[in-house]
């Protein structure tokens, strides 16, 4: 990023911090969705349990309410990533809601260190795993939510999961394996001695605690861990994000692109090699896969189908479910954009 001597380290701090920036781009900052109840319950299979587990909510941005849930029917917990909140998600959840599919949120802090991320995430699905009387779930991580989702269910760790009683599948999408490039100065031993420690402060500031874990050089990303015997696959989708596009201009250029990380930022040997685990390599930016105001994810959502996560949708509701997907995603509903969903799928 620059040369690493003592005069030029101001200089080094701040193209850092500029470098920094590009971990700002893994979700809109701003909230997209509102607080309102969560749409299509009726298509639900009718719920049979109410249980309160913290950190799991509705894809709300409530971080303990009220679950309603039916115990025989598999349940889909979403793990969002950085600078997001589960309510980014509630969008997707609606999705499975209209194909009468049970999906949830999990509720962190992005900035505190992922192993107690996942430490929560470990508690939550074992309390939820005791609610259910035909224990399935999948668990869903975007981005940084996939490094979490994976660390809760390795084996190597003194509070692995042990008392989860369900079978696990776990998709992880665009997830930095690798570790994250624009935060290779944090994990600098030459840096930090140059800085006489200053860059831990700034590694902290942008990132917070979560600094010592996402570097390629951490024992997080380095000791990645063997999956729990309770899971039973995963599968990774892997997005190519060079020359994708975030935001355009009243001309149609692009005036924020939609590249987080690149695709070996998103692969690790460790976390590959074994034979549960799958890929798909994906032509989709970063946020452009999970969608938001301005993004029908089309693609994610065509994927999820074609691999069993969410049910095919019927033909006769087809063309309800491209309006539902306007609605959820589209600040101004486009129906041209409805109608080419709608298309795809004939």
């Amino acid at each position: 990023m620059c040369e690493i001597t003592e005069s030029a380290f101001p200089k080094c701090v701040a193209v850092m911090l500029a470098g920094f920036g590009l971990l700002c781009g893994c979700a809109p900052q701003q909230p997209v969705y509102d607080e309102s109840p969560l749409g299509n319950t009726s298509l639900l299979p009718e719920p049979d349990v109410s249980v309160r587990i913290a950190s799991l909510s509705n894809c709300t941005y409530t971080d303990d309410e009220e679950l309603q849930l039916n115990s025989q029917e598999p349940v889909t917990v979403i793990v969002h990533g950085c600078f997001a909140s589960a309510g980014r998600f509630r969008a997707l959840a609606d999705v499975f809601a209209f194909h009468g599919q049970q999906a949830i949120c999990f509720n962190y802090d992005d900035r505190q260190g992922l192993d107690g991320s996942s430490r929560s995430l470990i508690v939550a699905l074992e309390q939820l795993s005791e609610v259910l009387d035909e224990p399935a779930i999948t668990v869903i991580g975007h981005s940084q939510g996939g490094l979490v989702a994976r660390r809760a269910l390795i084996e190597e760790r003194s509070d692995r999961i042990d008392n989860v009683r369900a079978d696990i599948d776990l998709l992880t999408i665009s997830a930095p394996f690798g570790g994250i490039a624009a935060a290779s100065d944090c994990g600098s031993k030459t840096l930090a001695w140059l800085s006489l420690g200053l860059i831990k402060p700034v590694c902290y500031m942008v990132t917070g605690q979560k600094y010592r874990d996402i570097t390629a050089n951490s024992d997080f990303i380095l000791e990645p861990g063997q999956l729990h015997r309770s899971v039973s696959k995963h599968f990774k989708i892997e997005t190519d994000e060079e020359n994708t596009c975030r935001v355009y201009g009243d001309s149609g250029q692009c005036v924020e692109d939609d590249f987080v990380f690149s695709v070996a930022e998103q692969r690790q040997q460790a976390v590959d090699a074994p034979t549960l685990v799958s890929s798909l390599l994906v032509k989709a930016g970063h946020v452009e896969i999970v969608g938001d105001e301005k993004t029908i994810p089309v693609k994610l959502i065509d994927i999820l189908q074609q691999q069993g996560y969410l049910r095919a949708t019927p033909v006769e509701d087809q063309e309800e479910f491209a309006k539902l997907l306007a609605d959820l995603y589209l600040s101004s509903p486009a129906t041209s954009i409805a109608k080419s969903y709608g298309d795809q799928n004939d």
